[in-house]
């Protein structure tokens, strides 16, 4: 069956509405040939890609008609005698992006899975083996949320050789170049309410779970996809928020009002007590229905409940010292934000910039989809840059170019050299700069 492939990356499924325009230094006319070329004879470009979103099944995996451009790029990469890092900042593989009703591991295991995606995509992971193995770059992986479950091993299994960076909790990870410890690279996850590591909740129903609840949103958004256009098959109950003054109670309330959103936008067919949504990944078993996840209230202004994700609003904080989270976020700010594109960018000033135990000039993000380069003042006084390598799947609803990365080079001994950070395009297979921005490290 023929599908319209969009992207839903769980909590920011929501973004269509209220996302900033990308790239507000932009210029259409800026066009780049050579994005890999620092116009002299030193290995010292570190590139930054995110968000590929690779699928088991192109009937439904986000990433497909752009494949060939994709190969045709890092095959103009591994030539260039001035790239030195190429960075994989999360998002490479999906284990999320699957219509609910469907056995992600088709029985069989997360090995059997990953090695399923590197046959689906033979010429990507040709083409970055091939960069690997002439060991002339370095490609190190950090895991996004939708590789979040995935193992050290089994990246290594169809990436031989590759360098991964990674936190001693799965699911997360950091990276600072070789060299640069002013320069910190990560997919932007551990920040997000929906997307962050739990392995606190659901602990009773799938021991050692880490699956945050954006997994279900999206196993029912790919189910929307496949099913477009769909006719809503159920409505959500009305909660009427409780006025006990109990904080626990209104943040649950505020969860709920997500979930509300995403379930009237993005409708299915079923009914919501349909076990529709197959599990079998990361200790859950069997499938469990829409209701399972969607608060619930059984008296007008009583007690709102939840099955799965019990207590959620109450963890944050102790998820946030698990996910090393160096500056608090409010869980108001933390359930409300996750569906802001801007409130991602911000965490990188607030976690990085602003915070006086960092001394992080650059910061790279994914995860968003919204590419971008935004320069701030740091705790010092100081510029800084953060920038979003934005995404390669077929359609992003966020920003009309896509096929985005990143491109820093680092400054030399001049006196007046800055450290170039550069966005691109590979839109039509032309390379076209999106926005560059520069400061001294």
């Amino acid at each position: 069956m023929k599908t319209s492939m969009r992207f839903f990356n769980v909590f920011f499924v929501m973004l269509s509405l209220c996302a900033l325009p990308s790239c507000d230094n932009s210029n259409p006319k800026d066009t780049e040939t050579k994005p890999f070329s620092n116009g002299g004879n030193e290995r010292n470009m570190i590139v930054v890609i995110s968000d590929i979103h690779l699928g088991a099944d192109l009937a439904y995996a986000e990433c497909k008609n752009n494949l060939p451009s994709l190969e045709k790029l890092l095959k103009q990469l591994k030539a260039s005698p001035n790239v030195k890092e190429l960075v994989i900042a999360g998002d490479l593989l999906d284990e999320w992006f699957v219509p609910a009703p469907i056995n992600t591991y088709q029985g069989k295991d997360q090995a059997d899975f990953v090695q399923r995606i590197a046959a689906t995509n033979k010429g990507v992971f040709d083409a970055f083996n091939s960069i690997i193995q002439e060991k002339k770059i370095l490609v190190t992986y950090v895991p996004g949320n939708h590789d979040l479950t995935v193992t050290e091993a089994n990246v290594d299994l169809i990436l031989p050789g590759i360098n991964q960076k990674r936190d001693p909790e799965l699911g997360l990870g950091t990276y600072n170049p070789v060299g640069y410890p002013e320069i910190a690279i990560e997919h932007g996850h551990r920040y997000n309410f929906f997307c962050a590591p739990d392995p606190f909740s659901n602990q009773d129903i799938a021991p050692g779970t880490i699956l945050p609840p954006g997994y279900f949103f999206t196993r029912i958004a790919a189910l929307h996809v496949v099913q477009r256009p769909p006719k809503a098959g159920d409505s959500v109950p009305v909660i009427i928020q409780n006025m006990s003054g109990d904080e626990s109670q209104n943040l649950l309330f505020s969860y709920w009002k997500m979930w509300e959103w995403t379930l009237n936008t993005f409708k299915i067919e079923n009914k919501f007590d349909e076990k529709i949504i197959v599990t079998n990944v990361d200790g859950f078993t069997g499938a469990f229905a829409v209701n399972d996840v969607l608060p619930y209230q059984t008296t007008p202004e009583g007690p709102i409940e939840v099955n799965l994700y019990h207590g959620i609003q109450d963890s944050w904080k102790q998820r946030q010292a698990h996910n090393h989270v160096p500056v608090d976020i409010p869980v108001a700010q933390a359930i409300t934000g996750s569906a802001i594109a801007s409130e991602s960018d911000n965490q990188a000033i607030s976690q990085y910039f602003l915070n006086p135990a960092s001394d992080v000039k650059i910061v790279v993000f994914g995860h968003t989809h919204a590419p971008t380069i935004k320069a701030s003042n740091d705790h010092l006084g100081q510029k800084s840059i953060y920038a979003n390598s934005g995404t390669w799947i077929d359609h992003n609803s966020l920003d009309s170019t896509a096929m985005n990365f990143v491109v820093i080079t680092p400054q030399n001994d001049d006196a007046s050299s800055q450290t170039f950070v550069k966005l691109y395009s590979f839109k039509n297979e032309i390379v076209t700069g999106m926005a560059s921005d520069s400061l001294k490290l």
